[in-house]
């Protein structure tokens, strides 16, 4: 009686990892945007093993004090940006509470009741239509004058949009 299978050390091998691969995988019901999970497998005379690594980076969140006029962007307990900014004034009010940014775009066209600008710089979105994006159409950062976005220089948005991840949270408080 023949054997189906023709078993050589290397084909057995690569069986028995494809298998334990299979086996041992199971996708992630909670997926942590700051760390990144990596799986090895080693194979040293035919015996194998499966190893996971983890690395993991602190989480990063936004906190903009509307009363300070004042970002601060935060890498666990780091603290790695803060810049003056620009809130909504009184009549159209920056949204208070905790956000998470949803959207981020290089340049963006912005447009609402008695304003349309084009070209607004590293616009990150965290609530509806409001966001974080660079201003170079003012230099009165440190006082309330948007239409509720949070408006900072072109060049510490730029910073602060490539710092930030899909997901990084914002908190917005008085």
């Amino acid at each position: 009686m023949q054997s189906w299978i023709c078993c050589s050390g290397t084909f057995c091998t690569g069986v028995v990892l494809t298998i334990a691969t299979l086996v041992s995988w199971s996708p992630s019901t909670t997926a942590d945007p700051n760390s990144a999970m990596a799986n090895a497998a080693s194979v040293n005379n035919n015996n194998f093993t499966i190893s996971q690594s983890r690395q993991t980076s602190q989480p990063r969140r936004i906190e903009i004090s509307l009363s300070e006029q004042r970002l601060r962007a935060w890498e666990g307990k780091k603290l790695v940006y803060s810049f003056r900014i620009s809130s909504g004034k009184r009549s159209t009010p920056t949204p208070i509470g905790s956000f998470r940014i949803g959207s981020k775009y290089r340049t963006n066209r912005m447009r609402g009741r008695g304003y349309d600008i084009p070209n607004v710089p590293y616009a990150m979105y965290f609530h509806r239509g409001y966001a974080i994006h660079g201003a170079f159409w003012h230099n009165r950062f440190g006082t309330p004058v948007s239409r509720g976005c949070i408006n900072l220089p072109v060049p510490q948005a730029r910073q602060l949009y490539n710092w930030t991840k899909m997901g990084t949270l914002v908190v917005v408080r008085r």
